[in-house]
């Protein structure tokens, strides 16, 4: 199949701003030209793609950014700029996407969503949040009334999220194994990696780190840097390690040195990629049971799953988390979160919407 992605429009592929929906991205496109498919991406202005994806073509367009629809009011109103950049992402990949068989849209956002029932194209929704949004909400139960196979989500705990949704189509998600090394490293750091926003609780991870009496590494883009601030102030100014946001080989290989990677979302995770890259390294994470890691992690085989917010429950944790075979972890992503097994899981979705759209297909 010849086949269109369209990016987030929440920075360019390479800055981290984009957050997981950049992982997905490129471990879905890497997994479509793996089974022979052609790719193109659309994807904001100064873009790259993995060394995985360099079959992929390319095309980037600019425009105006919008902010994250995580970090806006429940019940704000739809606002498009002017010259928006996802309008202009959508406008590019229907043009494009004239002789191609499929999009598959990553974006969340309201314009994408509105642009599915009357395209020439089957337009398809890889849906990257939990409900953030009113008018999204609204839109995407709309849509699914008319076209309910073309929405698919990362966990069914993720789509639990949105109550009419019945039967939903779960995809997880893959990553390429060969970047990630296994490390059977017993009595490493403690780590924590995701962007640097409240939504993402660092605070608590660092809470526990100093019960332990321990530095925590962190790694990821900071996204807000008075978040950041605010925490520093609370604790030691030694206790947090400030690792920043480094390309995957950097990440895999210092990650994999740790023992335990600490996952404290405030919010409904979609998936939960770095609780699967860790474990791609064989590092066992401790982590609130919110979200997409609490159908990832395996309780007491791939580390341990806890009440959300209880932070002396993730101590208590951490302090037993050398019982967990690091074999286990790696095994786990092997078997569940390859982009093979991820891409051939797209594929078929993609092949039932074209069916259903071309029947002679």
């Amino acid at each position: 199949m010849e086949l269109i992605v369209i990016s987030t429009p929440i920075g360019f592929l390479g800055s981290g701003k984009g957050g997981g929906v950049e992982v997905t991205l490129n471990s879905l496109v890497s997994g479509l030209l793996e089974l022979g498919h052609k790719v193109k991406v659309i994807a904001p202005e100064k873009s790259t793609l993995s060394e995985s994806c360099k079959h992929a073509e390319l095309f980037c367009v600019g425009g105006e950014k919008q902010e994250s629809w995580q970090h806006i009011e429940y019940h704000s109103h739809i606002s498009i700029p002017k010259n928006s950049i996802v309008s202009n992402l959508v406008e590019k990949a229907l043009i494009l996407g004239k002789n191609c068989d499929a999009v598959i849209n990553l974006s969340y956002d309201w314009l994408p969503i509105s642009r599915t029932i009357n395209a020439d194209i089957p337009i398809m929704h890889l849906i990257s949040m939990g409900d953030e949004s009113y008018q999204i909400n609204h839109l995407i139960s709309k849509v699914y009334s008319l076209c309910p196979d073309n929405f698919a989500f990362h966990t069914n705990i993720q789509a639990a999220d949105y109550p009419f949704i019945s039967n939903p189509i779960i995809l997880g998600n893959g990553f390429e194994l060969s970047d990630y090394n296994f490390k059977n490293k017993l009595n490493g750091p403690l780590a924590w990696v995701g962007r640097v926003a409240p939504e993402k609780g660092l605070e608590d991870a660092v809470n526990v780190a100093y019960d332990l009496g321990e530095k925590l590494n962190v790694w990821g883009f900071l996204e807000n840097k008075n978040y950041a601030k605010n925490i520093e102030k609370l604790f030691p100014a030694d206790l947090i390690n400030w690792k920043g946001f480094v390309p995957t080989s950097q990440l895999q290989e210092e990650l994999g040195e740790c023992r335990a990677l600490i996952n404290t979302p405030k919010w409904n995770e979609a998936y939960g990629n770095v609780v699967v890259e860790a474990m791609a390294c064989g590092v066992p994470v401790v982590a609130y049971k919110r979200g997409g890691p609490g159908e990832i992690i395996q309780h007491g085989k791939t580390g341990f799953l806890v009440e959300p917010d209880n932070k002396a429950e993730l101590v208590s944790s951490l302090r037993k988390i050398n019982i967990i075979k690091r074999s286990n972890c790696r095994k786990w992503v092997e078997q569940n979160a390859s982009t093979k097994i991820f891409a051939k899981k797209v594929v078929k979705w993609i092949k039932k919407v074209i069916c259903q759209n071309k029947p002679n297909f």
